[in-house]
């Protein structure tokens, strides 16, 4: 099921102002690991120690779009039913690994993007990479790539990999009030305590893709604040 969360007009970003900010907001450099740590949980440290060989590459995409006139991204919730996937469950960016086929990175984003919910990679424009970082828990290493669409995707999730898809007002992750922290039951006996998240409607988006929008937000706007 595709949810879509609404929120307050007073906050809308319109789409017509974000294209008009992107342009500028790439004259920025961008902000890197230090604003993904604000997102990050204490105990996640920079990654050290480990070849990078036992990581491997990985990709997602983080789609604007317009909706209703307002500037949205595009998450899935994963299903559950694979006990061999350590993001069983939780919420992200469509994505995933690199793939033998693919000619680069941006190239297993955005057909992942498209086998997970249906955007057509040839109504993409990719406007920059993120920041990458590596996932010790999955053994990962995440190359975020941030691409536009003008036009409102017709979603269409992979029923094998996504239980839902999640349409998010990009102002939605700029609001004090969705910035939480909460003690996180990540596997049986084993308790995160103290995770910053951000709340939507009731749905829990932490971790690596939390880092990722962390810098997102910091690039777009150097204002926001994580409490």
């Amino acid at each position: 099921m595709t949810r879509f969360c609404v929120m307050d007009e007073n906050h809308r970003l319109d789409w017509s102002t974000f294209e008009l900010m992107l342009a500028s907001r790439m004259e920025h450099p961008l902000p890197g690991e230090k604003a993904q740590y604000r997102m990050a949980h204490g105990n996640r440290l920079p990654v050290g120690g480990i070849d990078d060989r036992d990581f491997r590459p990985a990709a997602v995409l983080f789609l604007v779009y317009p909706r209703d006139g307002e500037a949205c991204t595009v998450l899935i919730r994963r299903t559950d039913r694979d006990q061999r996937d350590r993001h069983r469950g939780q919420i992200g960016f469509p994505g995933g690994k690199w793939e033998e086929g693919d000619a680069d990175l941006s190239a297993s984003a955005l057909r992942e993007a498209s086998e997970e919910v249906g955007i057509s990679p040839e109504s993409v424009r990719l406007v920059t990479p993120l920041t990458p970082l590596k996932i010790p828990v999955s053994r990962f290493h995440v190359h975020p790539f941030l691409g536009v669409t003008p036009a409102t995707p017709a979603f269409r999730k992979q029923e094998s990999e996504v239980e839902s898809i999640l349409e998010v007002p990009l102002r939605h992750f700029m609001e004090k009030a969705n910035i939480k922290r909460t003690d996180l039951p990540v596997f049986p006996g084993i308790t995160l305590r103290d995770v910053p998240y951000f709340d939507i409607g009731g749905q829990v988006l932490w971790g690596a893709t939390a880092m990722i929008m962390s810098e997102f937000l910091l690039w777009w706007d150097d204002t926001v604040s994580i409490p």
